[in-house]
């Protein structure tokens, strides 16, 4: 069974753009990003649109739908009345480069600044031992396909560009906790994410863990224990009392 939708579709360059209506054929079991396409092939052969796997699991096709941040491949066209203008416009908080595609390469210059795991020196490849517990807390942070929805909702960067100079956003801050929890990784991190990329700028308003495909509880299990982490450290008054012994003896041996 076929109808016809109506589709209001952003077309642009550069952030210069407005919204264009479209009447496109819809059929049973399609998926938005199969709109898209059609709409290509038949109306718009120059409607720029990022895509790569078309199962979910590569990121690539994010993009705002109906205002929601969505991966077009796995919104099913049966989830609207078939009266609905359906709007799809592209990731709000990245630079559009043409259409639905946007700039996302401050993803990739924040995941540089990170550094990678780093194991102690003495330990070999090979000889890691890990309770299972710690090897399921790292599985559920590495189920992220890199869509980037969670840092395009967060209000910090989606609202303020200010401010991403020095926000991470969850994405990284998620990666920044992993590392930290790894049993066997020796970096300190706890520091580097509340000074460097931003973790207290972070409200914990669970709209990154709302858009997560992955459905990864990134603010419950990265970023609240990330942040009591930090909070142990800077205010706890035993572990306060204790560093401060420590730089004592330390300076007097010295």
């Amino acid at each position: 069974m076929s109808y016809k939708a109506k589709f209001r579709v952003w077309r642009g360059e550069s952030g210069e753009g407005k919204l264009e209506d479209f009447t496109v054929e819809v059929n049973e079991g399609e998926v938005v990003l199969d709109i898209i396409h059609r709409l290509q092939a038949t109306q718009a052969p120059d409607l720029a649109v990022r895509w790569n796997c078309k199962a979910g699991k590569c990121g690539s096709c994010s993009v705002e739908i109906n205002g929601k941040p969505r991966l077009s491949c796995m919104t099913r066209m049966s989830t609207f009345s078939e009266d609905e203008v359906i709007t799809v416009t592209p990731m709000r908080t990245f630079p559009v480069i043409k259409d639905l595609v946007t700039d996302v390469s401050f993803n990739y210059e924040k995941a540089r600044q990170i550094p990678s795991f780093t194991p102690p020196k003495d330990v070999k490849p090979g000889e890691y031992r890990m309770q299972q517990i710690d090897v399921e807390r790292s599985q559920e942070f590495r189920k992220c396909i890199e869509c980037f929805m969670c840092n395009n909702v967060c209000h910090v960067i989606r609202d303020h560009d200010e401010n991403k100079q020095s926000f991470a956003g969850p994405r990284f801050l998620m990666r920044i906790a992993e590392l930290d929890m790894h049993p066997y990784d020796v970096a300190d991190r706890k520091d580097m994410a509340q000074e460097d990329h931003g973790l207290g700028y972070c409200n914990i308003t669970k709209c990154c863990t709302e858009v997560c495909p992955e459905h990864i509880k990134i603010t419950d299990n990265a970023l609240i224990p990330m942040k009591e982490r930090v909070v142990d450290r800077k205010y706890d008054p035993l572990v306060w009392l204790g560093n401060k012994i420590f730089k004592r003896s330390s300076s007097k041996t010295g």
